[in-house]
């Protein structure tokens, strides 16, 4: 008999009431030694299997424990009892794959809360987890919604080099790729490692971005996207670090940075509204988590919304638009400054951390934020800049509860302003031959985002670590699996 899945029974039971139906899934919980809650990963719902005592023997009912995988045939029929519309009753059992309950007690399969940090400890089975089911199934959804929202505008996906001999960002926080003999490298005269003789003839690392490489992409089909792991080799250990993650990067020939922002805040708001309506089910568990979590915290640190409300406050809101030095003002101006309430300092030139980022964005103008025109010292070289010489024409989008979840900015077209950003950065023209050759070839103005995904997940599911929104997180001295 063939499977149908248990999303399709609760979705569609009326379908397929009075028929012989055959489940199979892992058993959430077994009562009364007669209704096992059986789910399939179909959904986060469970079906209720009645047991049928006279048919399924008593031996093959010792084996069904939280945890096992089991197959039922029965039929379906209107639930006797309250908390579901429909039931399985069971007349045929077999176990699939047997759980035994002391190894059950040692795992998060154990029918009780746990700690996110014990989740963690066990990623290889969170996945079966009420909590961790809604995470990943959001973070699919959402990852359709991006491909979706670039396909339907008309953008190009493009794939960019995960190995590359270049620093995009200038920072040199990258992971080294090398086939050369770890003990006994061969050296140059100099007495370094001479990575001519390695396997690209240079030194490689794993890519911080694939920004550049959509430029080039960008400067001959138009509109490009890419979205693809990105690594840093940054020794951070904090609840907003990944060393592997995943980043989207839209880049628009002909776009400023006006254009930049427009495309931006539609972004954000169609991946918002694509959630909403896909993924209820998903956020009312994670909504009422999220609610229980907050009540859990000091007054002064609870979140002011919900997480439905926050995804509404995104999708129902004007995205409020102004300028780096408008912000400093504001920031200076204001009570929670005068009070010294902020733990960072606020003055024109440096860079705003979440505290400032949110305090706009939540108490300030009560909307998401999109902050422009920054210090041209704290912002990469390729960004262009503007005519007083002194910021660039990047922009940073803030949300409630996050603070910074995406960098943008219009890119330096200019040969002549670019080849003096690479010198006051250091950064050696020979290594960015290609990039500066698109500035003497019908160079035109060009503008583009990064969004690391794992923020955007966050964001979506209200998980204040960022370790819970990717599968297998890599952090320092982690890389399990």
């Amino acid at each position: 008999m063939k499977r149908i899945e248990i999303t399709e029974l609760l979705n569609n039971g009326s379908d397929h009431i009075g028929k012989i139906v055959n489940i199979k899934g892992w058993v959430r919980a077994f009562r009364s030694n007669r209704f096992i809650q059986l789910n399939d990963g179909s959904c986060m719902g469970n079906i209720q299997a009645v047991i049928d005592f006279e048919n399924i023997d008593e031996s093959i009912l010792k084996r069904v424990t939280t945890g096992a995988s089991i197959s039922v045939n029965g039929e379906l029929v209107a639930s006797q009892g309250s908390g579901q519309a429909f039931e399985v009753q069971a007349t045929d059992l077999s176990v699939i794959g047997d759980a035994h309950p002391d190894d059950v007690q040692k795992t998060v399969l154990q029918p009780k809360r746990h700690s996110l940090d014990f989740l963690r400890e066990q990623s290889h089975l969170r996945f079966r987890t009420n909590t961790f089911g809604a995470i990943f199934r959001i973070r699919h959804a959402a990852s359709f919604a991006v491909h979706k929202f670039f396909n339907d505008r008309g953008f190009n996906y493009i794939h960019t080099p995960i190995l590359t001999g270049t620093d995009a960002e200038g920072a040199g926080e990258m992971f080294r790729v090398s086939t050369l003999d770890h003990k006994q490298p061969p050296l140059d005269e100099k007495g370094e490692v001479d990575y001519s003789k390695d396997f690209f003839g240079k030194q490689v690392n794993l890519t911080v971005s694939g920004q550049l490489e959509a430029e080039l992409a960008a400067l001959g089909l138009g509109k490009v996207y890419t979205f693809g792991p990105t690594f840093r080799a940054e020794n951070s250990n904090t609840s907003r670090h990944l060393a592997e993650f995943w980043m989207i990067e839209p880049e628009v020939a002909f776009n400023d940075l006006n254009d930049n922002m427009d495309l931006t805040e539609d972004f954000l708001k169609y991946c918002c509204k694509y959630i909403l309506e896909n993924c209820e089910e998903e956020l009312k568990f994670l909504d009422e988590r999220s609610a229980k979590e907050q009540a859990q915290k000091p007054q002064n640190e609870r979140n002011k919304l919900g997480l439905i409300e926050s995804i509404n406050f995104v999708v129902d809101n004007p995205f409020k638009r102004l300028s780096y030095t408008e912000a400093i003002t504001t920031l200076l101006n204001s009570k929670h400054y005068k009070k010294k309430k902020f733990q960072f300092p606020v003055e024109w030139g440096v860079d705003l951390q979440s505290e400032h980022e949110r305090y706009l964005v939540e108490k300030e103008f009560n909307c998401p934020v999109i902050l422009s025109d920054y210090p041209a010292k704290i912002k990469a070289f390729y960004m262009r800049v503007n005519d007083d010489n002194k910021t660039v024409a990047a922009m940073d989008v803030l949300f409630p509860g996050v603070g910074e979840i995406v960098g943008g900015s219009q890119r330096e077209e200019r040969l002549d302003v670019l080849q003096s950003k690479c010198e006051e950065f250091n950064i050696e023209k020979d290594e960015l031959w290609w990039y500066l050759e698109t500035r003497k070839l019908g160079t035109v103005p060009h503008a583009g985002f990064g969004m690391g995904f794992e923020r955007l997940v966050m964001f979506l599911t209200g998980m204040s670590n960022i370790r819970d929104v990717i599968p297998f997180p890599r952090t320092p001295d982690n890389a399990e699996f």
